[in-house]
């Protein structure tokens, strides 16, 4: 077989050529090439996002796909990455982490899950009425925050529960820990059972050896990436990747063909497509300068009084994560007295710079390849004025945030029975032992701290109450202000 030619970019070269033929199209979307999109609309967007917004089949390749252009651009993304197939999706990691889950396990069927699951894991389980086996994460008690299973804590779970179907880690975390994924790969596959990677914040791994391993080169089946995330696709673009014969691609293209949109944006696909081009040509000169510069940041943070970058002497370690990734950027904030949550509304309203990840003791400031001396300088200027004003932001807003026992609660009904089940309303001050209806998230990152049927604690309850005080984002909550929240009734139990 002839070496790919990662200089091509299919779908990017047939938008220039539908451009070139100007065809004119009678078919969606309505906007005809910008045409008819409002004035104002097109003066904010411009008339880029217009053009590249044509359909995938009937617009940018025939209506029989006979020119291949998706496929093709798939194959070239799957060779550079070392996976034997790639799949591109428009609906973000979201959709791609439930197809993988429906691949691997079905209704009533066993897989093993760590508990710092991101909320969409939680949605493929309430829709798809798999039965969670879950895993505890590594704590740290002394920053209260979760790393990666262990392999052995897979070893195991599996021994307990010997009919699982499969099992789903996430690595790397928001905050940049790893797993060791090859071991947790060998556990799996010693008994013949699919490894799902949730590895949306991975998508740079395969590009710099002085980077995390990542999931296919480690041995997993299924790896699910977001490429807008620390990629340079758009918000929404992502592929999951497949490797071995565990899990057929025919099954997983059809699992994936119940939640896709039969209407997928070009726009995305070209970014993913673009972006795969940069990285196999240039990433390992790209990231590599990124490492550089993350490098050189973290020593000028660590310069600034009050300020910790979190490093590999935080974060890796027995009973700790077995990796990181240097890139996200994870500020400790505590030493002045103020929450994340308050540094990252200073940073936005009086210095316009957008933090990432927020909790009550951090924000995520992640550098990427798109970033340069300039942006860092900016971003060092502001946290030196933060560290000014903190005195002012003073006292902070207390979060009781549980140890790590505390957060673990019984899994007393299946996600989706008591989602879909009968429920109601009681105040959060009243709602201790009572199975939870809803899902609640902080957010960013997104790990649910109660999913439907949990049997709820005080501990966690307090933890919600004194966040969202303290200006905790909780998106999915039924009760915005958190005065109540919904649970399964006491004679459905």
């Amino acid at each position: 077989m002839a070496p790919a030619d990662h200089t091509s970019a299919p779908v990017l070269e047939a938008l220039a050529d539908y451009h070139r033929q100007g065809r004119l199209t009678f078919a969606p979307p309505g906007h005809k090439q910008a045409r008819g999109a409002d004035p104002a609309v097109r003066e904010v967007l411009g008339d880029a996002v217009f053009l590249g917004d044509v359909l995938a089949s009937g617009g940018l390749d025939d209506r029989l796909t006979r020119g291949r252009v998706l496929e093709r651009a798939q194959d070239l993304m799957a060779d550079a990455v070392h996976a034997e197939h790639t799949f591109f999706t428009t609906c973000g990691s979201s959709l791609s982490v439930k197809a993988a889950m429906l691949a691997v396990a079905g209704p009533h069927e066993k897989l093993l899950i760590g508990r710092d699951a991101h909320k969409s894991v939680v949605a493929g389980l309430i829709l798809s009425g798999i039965e969670p086996v879950w895993l505890e994460p590594r704590w740290d008690t002394e920053r209260r925050l979760a790393h990666p299973p262990s392999a052995a804590e897979f070893e195991e779970a599996f021994e307990a529960h010997p009919d699982a179907k499969g099992a789903l880690i996430t690595s790397p975390t928001p905050y940049g820990s790893c797993a060791d994924l090859r071991a947790v790969a060998d556990v799996c596959h010693r008994r013949s059972v699919p490894l799902i990677v949730d590895e949306a914040w991975g998508a740079h791994l395969p590009f710099h050896p002085e980077l995390p391993s990542w999931a296919m080169d480690a041995g997993a089946d299924i790896c699910v990436t977001s490429i807008h995330k620390m990629g340079s696709g758009l918000e929404q673009g992502s592929v999951f990747h497949l490797q071995g014969d565990l899990v057929p691609p025919e099954l997983l293209r059809m699992r994936a063909d119940l939640l896709g949109t039969t209407s997928p944006s070009v726009l995305l696909f070209a970014g993913l497509d673009g972006w795969r081009r940069q990285m196999a040509l240039h990433g390992r000169g790209l990231l590599g300068a990124a490492l550089d510069l993350a490098d050189e940041t973290r020593h000028a943070i660590e310069e600034i009084d009050g300020l910790h970058v979190n490093d590999r002497a935080d974060f890796c370690g027995a009973g700790l994560a077995d990796d990181l990734d240097p890139l996200p950027g994870v500020i400790d904030v505590s030493a002045l007295g103020i929450t994340g949550y308050q540094a990252a509304d200073w940073l936005r309203e009086h210095r316009a710079i957008d933090a990432h990840l927020t909790d009550h003791r951090r924000i995520g400031a992640q550098i990427t390849h798109a970033d340069d001396r300039e942006t860092v300088g900016q971003l060092l200027a502001a946290l030196k004025d933060l560290v000014r004003v903190a005195p002012e932001l003073r006292p902070a807003p207390r979060v009781e945030v549980p140890l790590p026992g505390e957060l673990r609660m019984e899994q007393a009904r299946l996600p989706r029975d008591a989602f879909f089940g009968p429920a109601e309303n009681v105040p959060v001050t009243e709602a201790a032992g009572r199975v939870a209806a809803e899902m609640i998230t902080p957010y960013p990152p997104g790990i649910p701290a109660i999913l439907p049927g949990e049997r709820l604690t005080e501990p966690v309850l307090r933890y919600l109450r004194t966040g969202k005080d303290a200006g905790m984002n909780l998106p999915d909550a039924t009760d915005a202000e958190l005065e109540s929240i919904r649970v399964v009734p006491r004679d459905t139990e």
